[in-house]
């Protein structure tokens, strides 16, 4: 242990003179009310006027949860709509991008700005079955909105005054849809609040608005007729021919004749809870699962099933399939009624054979499986998964493989299934390189990547590899949790900190990672890994040296519960092959008396390390390891964390549950000291400026939602010079760099944090985020949708189909010239085999990148030719010579090159060969794709000669060669100037 030298001096509280205000009167008022201007109050003869609590401006970069409606596509597929709050995002499929964001007007929101439960949620979403372009929603308000989504425009608003949970349409009823809503209830919680979601009723709602109600914004529905009530419902549906109407709700299924509605319906027991609804596209029957895992499919749709026997609770036939261990979140089944998709908490999808009872599986989807939503538009069928992380994931029917992910900031699952959260560390970081976020992922063990300029998820990080399943049984797993992340400040080094819980014995595994930046693939990986940097104590704190410097002088603090201050330092050795492998050591491990260190910080240029030890702040010169100033508080018994203050670093902050502390350095004086009424949350020093923040958590009633109070104070007194509130808690947050992430003013604070709910929310002085794209109501055009590759696509490449419209002219540029290095070649070869043209057709392309253009050279003497062919000189145009130069120049194929393909195509593949007897085939060997033998063959004979461009140029003007020889009449332009044969015959 290192011993302190003489000049070391403990200052404390007791000789450093008192603050001008008391602790007590240095408080900011516990009110969170409107602003109000309050009374003045004096302190030592002084006129003290304090500050009235305004709110802070913020912005939530996060939905607050998983969308419960199911997505749905459009007819056509190309776009598909989510559900997110009182909003419908419409998403296109062949991007995955929001093109249009429907809201209803303010004045039709009943939910304000900020609260914490709103009202207008979308709980169901179904598309009009009379109108392929209308979409009809309910919401928790009790509103039914219809929307015209191409036009992006509200068409109509009934209220029926209840909550909505279901909706469900046929082309049969028009103007009529099925609505499952809350009903009123005198039973009441402890609270006194009604259990209303409980009880549900379903009923039969008219569309077209009462006569009176026509004027006004919101109408009236003209009928309503009311099935019957049950139990808070999972599922509504209409059977495909129209004839019956079923709903889920606790241990039974309803059924209703859509013919008969008076009748009300006929119940049917299941032995478990169910979860979800599914009806078979074409037959009478539907499947639903449990709470067990179990699917059963119900055949009980039919007259005799349903007739109703007084006080008797029916029991139908049905077939079981069991598979999943947890609930059934989803089913669907596909277009042809072959297959049932089921999902749940697994992350796995189960694709059943239903005749064969036979199972196929996709797992580690990522996430919990919320919602199954099916493809099919007349080509390949594909799956989109909806996940209790808020992402979308689509899923190929003939690979069963992942092949597209929509993800903004993905969730903590626990929050989508309404359990709280497990997570307690909130890892955030700003990486200054790719001037991104570096946040919690939606599993403990990860991290992701945010880039807030364009508001897209950029990549996730799986710290510690885990086991995604949550739970074996009903006791969830100890995954590992990444705890903490710091960075360099040249963003190209990052240290994690992740912990497992150890049941036997209970101690911590601890794991410190050390990740070096790639430049050239922007991703992190992993250098060192450091098990137990602490011995089997948890690590509590880490800290980089600031500032950009060499790896000779970049140093890791770290403190941890053992008692130990250890430094780290990048070692570099030579490896066998001459080059040069940096991998982190143990540097120096220290110790400060017998106490506990909690915290570690570094001054701003580097020079001195301060390390929070109990009511003590040791101060040392990290070059020496020398310890220079202890400072001493006994008012704060136990100080959490510690940072310096400013650009220069002259005060030093140190806070404890209640106090705050403001050190002065260099007159090695306590200039002030703050004592909040409530526990301090954090407190976030300014990069910048000589100001920090204090966020304390307000005391709330039942009535009154969670909200956070800030204070802002400057060094020069303890009184704070603003006081900001935010409808929220918090769990963690950073202060963002002024520049090159937020458009703000240097001077005041941009912050990022996660709120209690895990959402990720930018507040502070002004925030100004960029406006997404996809953010508002947009109309919706048919060039919004990417068109889907065709079989010209395949063979001709998608560049030669860009708009022909605006085809650039020629460049006068020059063309730069590269070595080739085969990538060209290998990429056509990408496609499954049995997608590729025949070799024939490809044998052209391929050669064009391995071979240069030869360039021209004097003519050479002719070879002797035969008797029976002569010479024949061809004018020779100078636009239509090959072009000079080494690797081929990109074509652009315009609309006449086109139709000359298209009349190829007519005149090989469509027309009927020409007869002649087959060819001999030995040992029954026959020609692979089933390509004749006299098509693409070197000996091939057309029927039929394509019509001759004149002089025989290329219709683009550049030189190609064509995949067969010309027809006798048609002159290439690779010929042009050259002598060819002709026949005398």
């Amino acid at each position: 242990m290192p011993v302190a030298v003489d000049r070391t001096r403990a200052m404390t509280a007791s000789v450093v003179p008192a603050s001008p205000l008391k602790p007590t009167q240095d408080a900011p008022n516990n009110d969170v009310q409107a602003p109000n201007p309050r009374k003045r109050r004096k302190a030592k003869g002084k006129e003290v006027e304090e500050l009235e609590e305004e709110a802070w401006s913020w912005k939530s970069l996060t939905d607050s949860s998983a969308s419960r409606v199911p997505p749905i596509f459009t007819r056509d597929g190309s776009y598909f709509f989510s559900a997110a709050g009182p909003s419908v995002k419409i998403h296109s499929v062949a991007t995955g991008e929001v093109v249009s964001t429907l809201t209803p007007p303010p004045n039709s929101v009943s939910g304000g700005a900020g609260t914490s439960q709103h009202t207008d949620t979308v709980t169901a979403a179904i598309l009009s079955p009379h109108n392929p372009f209308q979409l009809i929603t309910g919401s928790q308000d009790g509103y039914i909105r219809t929307w015209d989504f191409l036009d992006a425009s509200l068409l109509q608003t009934i209220s029926i005054s209840h909550p909505i949970f279901h909706l469900a349409a046929h082309e049969k009823f028009r103007e009529h849809i099925f609505v499952a809503t809350a009903r009123s209830t005198k039973k009441k919680t402890k609270g006194g609040v009604a259990t209303a979601e409980d009880n549900v009723t379903v009923s039969r709602v008219s569309l077209i608005p009462k006569a009176d109600s026509t004027t006004s914004a919101v109408h009236s529905s003209s009928e309503i007729i009311n099935v019957g009530k049950t139990r808070l419902t999972s599922g509504l549906a209409v059977s495909p021919s129209g004839a019956w109407l079923v709903a889920t709700a606790g241990h039974k299924a309803y059924v209703c004749q859509t013919g008969d509605l008076k009748a009300g319906f006929t119940k049917f027991v299941s032995p478990e809870r169910l979860t979800c609804l599914a009806f078979h596209p074409s037959e009478e029957y539907f499947a639903t699962g449990d709470a067990t895992g179990c699917i059963r499919l119900w055949y009980c749709l039919n007259e005799s099933a349903t007739t109703k026997t007084p006080g008797v609770e029916k029991t139908a036939q049905t077939t079981t399939l069991h598979w999943h261990a947890h609930a059934v979140s989803s089913l669907s089944f596909t277009a042809n009624g072959a297959y049932l998709l089921s999902g749940g908490e697994e992350a796995v999808l189960v694709i059943w054979q239903l005749h064969t009872g036979k199972k196929e599986y996709v797992p580690r989807v990522g996430s919990p499986i919320l919602h199954i939503a099916l493809l099919s538009t007349g080509g390949e069928e594909e799956y989109l998964l909806s996940l209790a992380d808020a992402s979308f994931v689509f899923i190929r029917a003939s690979s069963l493989k992942i092949f597209r992910s929509i993800a903004r900031i993905k969730l903590d699952p626990a929050i989508s299934y309404d359990r709280p959260s497990t997570s307690s560390s909130v890892p955030l970081a700003v990486h200054p390189l790719s001037s991104t976020l570096i946040l919690p992922s939606s599993h403990p063990s990860s991290l992701q990547t945010f880039a807030l300029s364009s508001s897209k998820l950029v990549s996730e990080l799986e710290v510690s590899p885990s086991n995604r399943v949550s739970r074996r049984d009903d006791k969830p797993l100890q995954p590992a949790r990444v705890e903490r992340v710091v960075l360099s400040d040249s963003g190209d080094w990052m240290a994690t900190v992740d912990t497992r819980e150890a049941e036997d014995p209970p101690r911590p595994e601890v794991y410190m990672k050390i990740w070096q930046w790639d430049r050239k693939s922007g991703f992190w990986i992993l250098n060192t890994r450091i098990d137990r940097p602490h011995g089997p104590t948890r690590l509590s704190g880490i800290a980089f040296r600031p500032g950009l410097r060499s790896q000779e002088d970049l140093l890791l603090a770290t403190v941890g519960a053992d008692g130990n201050i250890k430094t780290w330092r990048i070692r570099s050795v030579k490896t066998k092959s001459e080059g040069v492998e940096e991998f982190w050591v143990a540097r120096s491990s220290l110790r400060f008396r017998a106490e506990i260190p909690s915290d570690v910080s570094w001054s701003p240029d580097g020079s001195l390390l301060a390390v929070s030890v109990g009511s003590h702040v040791a101060i040392y010169e990290p070059d020496s390891n020398t310890l220079c100033q202890v400072l001493t508080c006994p008012d704060c018994p136990s100080a959490s964390t510690l940072q310096f203050l400013g650009a220069s670093g002259r005060y030093l902050l140190v806070n404890g549950p209640q106090d705050v502390l403001l050190w002065d350095l260099v007159s090695q004086t306590l200039r002030w000291r703050h004592r909040s009424p409530v526990a301090i949350n954090q407190v976030i020093a300014h990069p910048t400026e000589e100001q920090f923040a204090i966020l304390e958590r307000v005391q709330s009633t039942t009535a009154d939602a969670p909200s956070t109070r800030v204070s802002i104070f400057q060094t020069g007194s303890s009184v704070p010079v603003a006081i900001r509130t935010l409808p929220f808690r918090l769990r963690g947050t950073i202060s963002v760099p002024p520049t090159g992430f937020l458009p703000t003013d240097p001077s005041g604070f941009a912050l990022v944090g996660i709120t209690e709910a895990w959402s990720v929310v930018v507040f502070g002085d002004d925030i100004q985020l960029p406006e997404e794209e996809g953010a508002s109501a947009h109309g919706i055009t048919q060039d919004a949708s990417v068109r889907k590759r065709t079989l010209f696509h395949d063979i001709f490449g998608v560049s030669a189909f860009a708009d022909l419209t605006s085809i650039p002219g020629p460049s006068t540029a020059p063309i730069p010239t590269h070595a080739w290095d085969g990538k060209e070649a290998v990429e056509i070869f990408d496609a499954p085999a049995h997608l590729l043209p025949p070799l024939e057709s490809l044998f052209d392309s391929v050669m064009d990148s391995f071979l240069a253009a030869r360039p021209e050279e004097d003519e050479e003497e002719p070879e002797q030719q035969p008797e029976d062919e002569m010479d024949v000189d061809e004018p020779a145009d100078e636009d239509d010579r090959p072009a000079k130069g080494g690797a081929p120049l990109d074509r652009v194929v315009d609309r006449q090159e086109m139709h000359g393909f298209v009349e190829l195509f007519m005149n090989y593949a469509i027309k009927a060969p020409p007869s002649r007897p087959p060819p001999v085939q030995a040992n029954g060997i026959h020609k692979p794709n089933g390509i004749p033998p006299h098509l693409n063959g070197p000996r091939a004979t057309p029927k039929s000669t394509p019509k001759a461009n004149p002089n025989g140029a290329t219709p683009n003007g550049h030189a190609y060669t064509p995949s067969r020889p010309p027809p006798a009449d048609a002159s290439p332009a690779s010929t042009a100037g050259k002598k060819r044969k002709k026949s005398l015959g």
